[in-house]
């Protein structure tokens, strides 16, 4: 038989889907170019566009689970208005229960500021485009005389933001401080100390001046701002994310409430996957469960790997086939 005919009775590589008879490989991997429909993302990799490409909206709910001695620990930090340092291993929830905190305290979208090693308090405060501002106020003198308002040139980060006074305060996730640089918590000590900063742009104008509006995270709702100074009524809801990358000084320390995400036992394990995908998906899970304790026992893994592997299999997937398995419950220690 030459490698043009075809294989004699059905291929055993192509299964059947849990909803249908179609094949559950979209891709062939054999150069035919063909439509197929794209089956249902998995509930956390799904992105609802908002009606205005600038709007704010806050990210439909996804169910979070926590242990009650893990949640007093996060009710304490809301009481004394503390920063709250989380830690734990990769897919512990520790990004994710920020979104929780503000989607069950009803406090809006969650203010994110993913820390890099290029980040700077700066950044995290406001943006000023002095050079917009300059080339926009030459065009204005050379149209009709007039001046730009410097307010349309600035703009809060993500800190800023939620140091604007509010009446309720909004939730910042400063996720993966750890790997930032060195010098970055000590600089946050004095702003979570006194929940106020100053932009020297606006510091400079008259004393007689009318209050600045400045750029927020919302659109239509600009912050007006006096005499550069900004200071929150209620402190807000700082959630900091560490992978125990670096320690921290003792001063900073001293401003958190600290709180170490356990890894989920068996019993939380089989919670988070009804809560995710239903309880039924849990009737032909418990292979997936055993594969996915004993590779963690040697090795990270992230609940979410799991959550992957029991989704592919509700669709229809042999995980058991080649190396698929592996690909998705890889150990997140492994070289690549």
């Amino acid at each position: 038989m030459t490698t043009s005919e075809p294989l004699a009775g059905p291929d055993p590589r192509r299964l059947p889907s849990a909803d249908g008879p179609d094949d559950w490989r979209l891709f062939q991997g054999d150069g035919e170019r063909r439509e197929v429909p794209f089956p249902s993302a998995p509930p956390w990799r799904r992105f609802d566009r908002p009606e205005s490409p600038n709007a704010v909206v806050a990210p439909r709910p996804r169910p979070y689970l926590i242990g009650p001695d893990e949640a007093d620990v996060v009710n304490a930090a809301l009481h004394l208005r503390r920063p709250l340092l989380v830690t734990g291993q990769p897919g512990t929830g520790k990004s994710s229960l920020a979104h929780a905190v503000a989607h069950e305290l009803a406090l809006g979208a969650v203010l994110q500021w993913p820390v890099n090693s290029r980040s700077t308090l700066q950044d995290a405060l406001y943006q000023y485009d002095a050079v917009g501002r300059l080339r926009e106020a030459t065009l204005h003198r050379d149209a009709d005389g007039t001046e730009p308002d410097i307010g349309q040139y600035i703009r809060l980060g993500p800190l800023g933001n939620a140091l604007v006074p509010r009446d309720r305060p909004r939730v910042l996730l400063v996720d993966e401080l750890d790997k930032g640089d060195i010098d970055l918590p000590n600089d946050l000590l004095t702003i979570f100390e006194e929940g106020e900063f100053t932009i020297p742009e606006l510091t400079r104008l008259p004393e007689d001046h009318a209050p600045v509006l400045v750029q927020t995270d919302e659109p239509d709702a600009p912050a007006p701002i006096t005499r550069g100074w900004v200071r929150c009524c209620e402190f807000p809801v700082v959630i900091i994310t560490s992978n125990g990358e670096r320690d921290f000084p003792p001063a900073f320390l001293r401003r958190c409430v600290r709180l170490d995400l356990p890894e989920p036992d068996e019993r939380r394990l089989r919670e988070i996957v009804a809560a995710h995908l239903g309880p039924a998906a849990l009737d032909d899970a418990d292979d997936l469960l055993r594969e996915f304790l004993g590779r963690r026992a040697t090795g990270e893994l992230a609940t979410d790997q799991l959550l992957n592997a029991v989704f592919l299999r509700k669709g229809g997937v042999d995980l058991d086939a080649g190396s698929l398995l592996k690909a998705v419950l890889h150990q997140l220690g492994e070289a690549v």
